[in-house]
């Protein structure tokens, strides 16, 4: 029996989701047709500017909020299984309702992050014709609905969003042990997924502890970092220190070739900024462990922008020859220690 319910994750995702009524039109068609020159134009730039190969092309497209969620739903099952493949001997009325519960959350938090992704690359669901993910989406209703909010030029917007995607690509393409990396880390975390025994009085402690020294008592690896033995918070670090490099090289390198090619992106920088740090939401990014994602932006470009000043911008170099080369959290903290080690 699958533990987690994902027909339930989907269902519930899609209502929350919701459907932008753009969603279908012609807007959206034309926004599909031109979307392959944009992610080519993105790609042939970012490459110049990274260093990174990116051969080929990615499989592009314009999709819908709900067409996102499914395959959001796909990865994470995907992801799990060998983790769901250990639960399967659990059964009965409390592996069910734990099913469903599970499956109502995931969904909950899926359908928040339909309504406000602009694009992804997705590498873990097999391409159409290839062995591996090559896939650069972009969420239509969103990018639609932000352009209409904020007046934003559709032309240079999308350019935009496609800098910052085609940027993460060229990670996971142009850098040939980095996809490996990546899944070696989430099935790691998945395999130590192991029954914690007092893992209830540890959490309670740890909340006592934090209230009593004023520090957050969710932090920023949300609820799931709170719940993590330790063995997976070692995982959690490791995960933390590659996704914040990657953001933040991405962030920067949407904002420079931007800079150069669009006049609008110190506009669209700004109002991305403070959609991000919206308070209204800052509460929920806390607790699902989103926060963890959107200091990633700030923290990451942080040291890209320091071991450039210090060493020039072909020492990030280093980071793209093998995974013992990644900065720590420690040292992207602390670039100098970085360099230091890798020199």
């Amino acid at each position: 029996m699958s533990r987690v319910d994902w027909s339930l994750a989907e269902t519930v995702a899609a209502r929350v989701a919701g459907r932008y009524p753009l969603e279908g039109t012609y807007h959206a068609t034309r926004f599909d047709r031109e979307a392959p020159a944009i992610v080519a134009r993105a790609s042939e730039l970012v490459a110049a500017e990274t260093g990174l190969p990116l051969p080929g092309a990615p499989d592009v497209a314009v999709i819908s909020r709900r067409e996102w969620v499914e395959m959001n739903v796909a990865s994470f099952s995907t992801l799990l299984g060998p983790l769901e493949e250990r639960l399967a001997r659990s059964s009965g009325l409390g592996a069910r309702t734990a099913g469903r519960v599970m499956g109502a959350e995931l969904g909950a938090v899926l359908g928040f992050l339909a309504k406000r992704v602009l694009g992804q690359y997705e590498l873990v669901l097999p391409s159409p014709g290839k062995d591996v993910g090559d896939t650069l989406v972009f969420v239509g209703a969103n990018v639609l609905d932000m352009e209409r909010r904020f007046e934003f030029r559709p032309s240079e917007f999308r350019f935009w969003v496609a800098l910052h995607e085609s940027a993460h690509r060229a990670q996971f393409v142009g850098v040939p042990w980095m996809r490996g990396y990546f899944m070696g880390l989430v099935e790691e975390l998945v395999r130590s997924s192991e029954p914690e025994p007092g893992r209830l009085a540890r959490v309670s402690e740890e909340i006592r502890t934090a209230a009593r020294e004023g520090r957050p008592l969710v932090g920023d690896t949300g609820i799931f970092g709170l719940l993590a033995n330790p063995s997976q918070r070692d995982v959690l670090d490791r995960v933390q220190a590659l996704m914040t490099l990657l953001e933040g090289h991405g962030h920067v390198i949407m904002d420079r070739i931007g800079a150069r090619e669009l006049v609008t992106q110190e506009r669209m920088s700004k109002v991305l900024q403070a959609r991000r740090a919206d308070p209204r939401t800052a509460m929920l990014f806390r607790l699902i462990g989103l926060e963890m994602k959107m200091k990633q932006y700030d923290n990451g470009a942080r040291f890209i922008g320091a071991v450039e000043r210090r060493a020039g911008w072909s020492a990030l170099d280093a980071a793209w020859t093998g995974p013992e080369n990644l900065p720590t959290l420690a040292e992207i903290e602390e670039p100098d220690r970085w360099l230091e080690r890798v020199r």
